[in-house]
């Protein structure tokens, strides 16, 4: 009997990654994983300083997060189709390291278009004593949603090599998505300690402007720090990290099989040939990150406002940012350290499945501790009463504080099981099952972003926008 040519399409890959190959040493997949912390060091500079940037720039507060789109958008799109062409690429450099160097150029012409945004826009014309300066706003978006698309073209590639790396080997691959979280605990920590010193652009004294205040110029050399730790990282691994080229002789489809219509019936055709592990694995991966993504969202507006009790704007709830970017630090350790026992800890409670069903009970505590925080906060808030009889909120105690600071903490043990063993277990189906890594990690991605999606209101009064105009 002829099989399904959508069938062949989503498991042609397997031929190529199970071919009787050794896994390659560890400290390969430690090179491969320490991209991951170029990447998250331009994450979490993004969450700590991008969107008190563009409301610099003049857009509206509450239009920022409409620029924030695109982590969900290239999500729902980049990662899933670069897995794919990932798969069947035939390059002779290997089929993840071209990716993963042109994510890595394009990380770098998106970021000089974001730090310089307020030059480029006051060199066309934009007037610095008006609020809003369009041009700069509008080179910042494109620098923006480029640097969203390019670090999920270099994130998916980077997991899948690990994959590829493991050679099938569950505890490889186990011990390479957990090393990856490490890695993304490393580049939090260093993106939030960069982001938090005031005096780093005395080390770049040229990218102060008249155009650029001491805030852009410390953004500008963030992001010049972040490309210097990226681009060595890769050269390195490009350099280091040897990939076995896809030749012709193996069993992928011919050339004119690489078209974006077969690319799109083959992400439709992964779905229909997943395995009922495969779909558990999706469906708990999106309610994880339906409880993840507010919390993820909101923690720092929840210090500022909730615990803090502060006001958008006002000293009070500025104090309040800045300790939940604290507990971010905080938290971020505590990912770096469990990520490393992420292993150990699985053989002891009996495997990732059961280890991840545990650590979602103490999310589900954690998330709820919030309530019991808040209300703590408001029943011990005292005031003080500044200007014109107007009461302030004043800081809360130590007792309300430290209890949000350990909250943050403890959320990084299930974190660093989020980072890692939903990648590990994809890794393996699709190792027993017949997908490419590419294609697999890209279909979990889409279980990641889509409760990003339905949590965004934006996104959904844009829809709603556009099919009353379409069908009014």
């Amino acid at each position: 009997m002829a099989s399904s040519p959508i069938k062949d399409l989503t498991t042609s890959s397997i031929s190529v990654e199970s071919q009787g190959q050794a896994p390659s040493p560890l400290r390969k997949m430690i090179a491969v994983a320490s991209i991951a912390s170029g990447v998250q060091f331009g994450w979490a500079l993004q969450l700590s300083l991008l969107t008190p940037y563009v409301q610099l720039l003049g857009v509206p507060h509450a239009w920022s997060s409409i620029i924030w789109l695109c982590g969900p958008i290239s999500g729902l799109i980049v990662q899933p189709i670069v897995g794919y062409y990932s798969d069947r690429c035939k390059s002779r450099f290997g089929r993840r390291r071209p990716f993963i160097c042109t994510g890595a150029i394009a990380v770098a012409i998106a970021v000089i278009l974001i730090g310089f945004a307020a030059d480029f826009g006051h060199s066309l014309g934009d007037n610095l004593t008006l609020k809003t300066r369009p041009r700069a706003v509008a080179f910042f978006v494109l620098g923006f949603w480029i640097l969203d698309m390019s670090n999920n073209m270099l994130q998916g590639p980077c997991r899948a090599f690990l994959g590829d790396l493991s050679a099938g080997n569950q505890s490889k691959i186990r011990s390479a998505n957990a090393i990856f979280s490490f890695f993304m605990a490393v580049g939090n920590i260093l993106g939030y300690a960069a982001g938090s010193y005031g005096k780093l652009y005395k080390v770049f004294p040229f990218t102060e402007t008249k155009a650029c205040n001491v805030y852009c110029a410390n953004l500008k050399s963030c992001f010049f720090i972040s490309i210097i730790l990226l681009t060595i990282l890769v050269i390195f691994v490009m350099i280091y990290v040897e990939e076995i080229p896809l030749t012709s002789s193996s069993n992928i489809n011919d050339e004119n099989d690489i078209g974006i219509t077969l690319c799109i019936r083959s992400l439709f055709g992964a779905f229909k040939e997943l395995k009922r592990p495969m779909w558990v694995l999706l469906l708990v991966t999106c309610l994880n990150w339906m409880a993840w993504f507010p919390w993820v969202l909101y923690d720092t507006d929840w210090m500022g406002k909730e615990v803090y009790g502060g006001e958008v704007g006002h000293k009070v709830y500025d104090m309040g940012v800045h300790a939940g970017s604290l507990g971010l630090m905080f938290n971020s350790i505590v990912l770096g350290v469990m990520s490393l026992v992420v292993e150990p800890l699985s053989r002891l409670v009996g495997g990732l499945k059961r280890l991840w069903g545990l650590v979602n009970f103490i999310l589900a505590i954690g998330l709820a501790m919030t309530v019991l925080i808040t209300k703590e906060a408001e029943a011990h808030r005292q005031f003080t009463v500044v200007a014109k009889g107007v009461r302030e909120a004043l800081p809360p105690s130590t007792g309300i504080s430290g209890g949000a600071f350990a909250l943050f903490s403890v959320l990084g043990i299930p974190l660093a099981i989020t980072y890692s063993v939903p990648f590990a277990l994809a890794s393996i189906f699709s190792s027993t099952s017949g997908a490419g890594q590419g294609l697999s990690l890209g279909t979990l991605n889409l279980a990641i972003v889509i409760p990003q999606v339905r949590n965004n209101d934006k996104i959904l009064k844009l829809l709603n926008f556009f099919v009353c105009e379409v069908f009014d």
